[in-house]
């Protein structure tokens, strides 16, 4: 898809205060195009906060080293974001993933564009930067860069290429082209080390994290003849293991590490009751239709919904949900 880079480039320029926000839970992919974004920004002599729904996760943090990314509430007031002339958002095209920042968006009369790669989408009454074909919203920001001359520092570079490199699953995911190469070639000319990011990215485990993996593990099931895997967590496994409720990024794939297996899934049940579904593919099939219809979304290969609980009900929900892409 084409992108009209020029277009966004000169609403950079128009605008001067600009509050930057991504979904709930970011993952690499939101907080390193949010932090490119923001340095591209201040490249312009733009003000630039950055304000999200929720919290840097501890094993992302390595990503912003200056603190740029903040929380609504504990962090930034209401007015902070309401004081904006340009809202980007990044990495989401839904509503329910803004949050409480959602409902001030919806206050305020300040210009409002999304830059996004997923397929899943609500109407957020925005200038719409999209293209479902990029394999990551931080390839986006890089091709803005690129297509204006701007320059990264290393720090963009690396929050960047852990961007692109998270998405598609260190390179080994279909998303990945000769372009992303070439893009993640640039990068390192720009300072990135893949070395290093991806030991702080896939190096530094806590032993909870270890433990609830295990425990992960040990729950495996398969159904619909082999070619679907899925297991689940509770509440009761974060204190029995020491782990945080942020150390289950990754899991879910290891139910496609085993053979036969094509689409595999993960539950973790939340502190309000509900349960958090991933689901993952790594075929023809569409796990973001199964997604959709629990509310959620995301790409073919990758996507997730929230159900309500409890967790057995949610059980058999999703899995009758998932063999349907199994017909006998």
């Amino acid at each position: 898809m084409t992108v009209d880079w020029n277009g966004l480039a000169e609403l950079m320029r128009r605008h001067e205060k600009f509050v930057l926000t991504t979904h709930v839970r970011p993952d690499a992919d939101a907080l390193g195009s949010q932090l490119g974004f923001a340095g591209l920004l201040r490249h312009l002599g733009k003000q630039v906060k950055i304000i999200n729904a929720s919290a840097v996760p501890p094993r992302l943090k390595f990503l912003d080293p200056d603190g740029e990314c903040r929380q609504l509430g504990p962090d930034w007031s209401e007015q902070s974001v309401l004081e904006a002339d340009c809202h980007v958002i990044l990495d989401t095209s839904s509503w329910v993933q803004l949050a409480e920042l959602g409902k001030l968006f919806k206050k305020t009369s300040a210009v409002k564009v999304v830059i996004d790669h997923h397929a899943s989408a609500d109407d957020l009454n925005a200038l719409d930067f999209k293209d479902v074909t990029a394999e990551a919203t931080g390839s986006m920001v890089f091709d803005l860069a690129e297509s204006q001359g701007w320059p990264l520092t290393p720090t963009m570079a690396r929050a960047l290429y852990c961007a692109i490199a998270t998405d598609t699953g260190w390179f080994r995911f279909p998303s990945t082209t000769s372009a992303t190469m070439r893009r993640i070639s640039r990068l390192i000319d720009w300072g990135a080390e893949p070395a290093v990011l991806y030991g702080a990215l896939y190096e530094q485990c806590s032993l909870g994290r270890t433990r609830l993996a295990g425990r992960c593990l040990s729950r495996m099931m398969i159904d619909a003849g082999g070619r679907l895997a899925w297991t689940y967590i509770t509440l009761v496994d974060y204190r029995e293991t020491g782990a945080e409720p942020t150390e289950t990024d990754d899991l879910v794939n290891e139910g496609l590490r085993l053979a036969g297996v094509e689409a595999a899934y993960i539950l973790i049940e939340q502190p309000n009751g509900n349960v958090k579904a991933s689901l993952r593919s790594r075929s023809h099939l569409d796990v973001s239709a199964i997604a959709e219809k629990f509310g959620g979304g995301g790409h073919r290969q990758a996507s997730g919904a929230m159900v309500p609980g409890p967790m057995t009900e949610a059980q058999v929900k999703i899995l009758t949900a998932m063999k349907t892409l199994f017909p006998t």
